[in-house]
């Protein structure tokens, strides 16, 4: 099996490629993390890797004023977008996708945070989120933003408090809003990264968070799985 190269670029230690890490093992990745704010993104060459994901955290994708390494990774998905390489946003790195296609992101009228299904349009239900599908699993939701549907790009899922929670872009590129990524014992360290969010968030508490984590786990931990492994059969060149 020949190697390849997926670059992550991750904002918060405990965000990081969750149970995608042994799926893209499994597929011969080679898988290299870069911390953005401390390592220089603009040294990345944009066409590079086989695979770009850009992780979630908790700031906002326009806040370039306090963190101007957002205007890189803006870059960087740019020029990867426009070459239809392989990319997966997730959360945050959704957000930026929607910024680098030219699309607003703005707060939403709520945050979601904690499990809730998702409703798949009829081009979700046709591609690889039909693994996800609400009458199936729930996926973990944790973002105060939301965005705009970029020209071009497709719809793929929604909840009741946000209309675009995933779209595709082209043939290689995949935003998902939400999370099917992380699952289980891990979510504990979100937990206590979180903990000033999780207080200061109206119907929001660790131990509900941690209840429906046990609840619903061991099912996104299956469907996500198959949801990911569709998408990267269907990407790889």
């Amino acid at each position: 099996m020949a190697e390849r190269r997926c670059l992550a670029i991750r904002h918060v230690a405990f965000e990081d490629l969750g149970l995608l890490a042994p799926l893209l093992e499994a597929s011969g990745y080679q898988i290299r993390y870069r911390e953005a704010g401390v390592d220089d993104l603009t040294a990345e060459d944009p066409h590079a890797p086989d695979l770009l994901v850009i992780l979630g955290g908790p700031i906002g994708a326009a806040d370039e004023a306090d963190y101007p390494f957002l205007a890189d990774e803006v870059r960087l998905l740019r020029e990867r977008l426009a070459a239809d390489r392989p990319t997966l946003g997730l959360c945050l790195g959704a957000q930026l996708m929607a910024r680098a296609l030219g699309a607003q992101v703005y707060p939403a009228r709520e945050k979601e945070i904690g499990w809730a299904p998702l409703e798949l349009t009829a081009a979700g239900r046709a591609g690889c989120l039909r693994h996800l599908d609400g009458g199936i699993t729930l996926v973990l939701h944790w973002h105060g933003d939301t965005f705009e549907l970029p020209a071009g790009a497709t719809r793929l899922a929604s909840t009741r408090a946000c209309e675009n929670q995933a779209f595709a872009y082209g043939e290689r590129a995949l935003a998902l809003q939400f999370h099917a990524e992380a699952a289980g014992r891990a979510l504990e360290r979100w937990f206590i990264g979180h903990t000033v969010e999780i207080a200061a968030t109206p119907g929001v508490s660790v131990p509900q968070l941690r209840a429906d984590t046990a609840r619903h786990s061991a099912t996104l931990h299956e469907q996500g799985r198959r949801c990911f492994s569709e998408w990267l059969e269907a990407v790889e060149e």
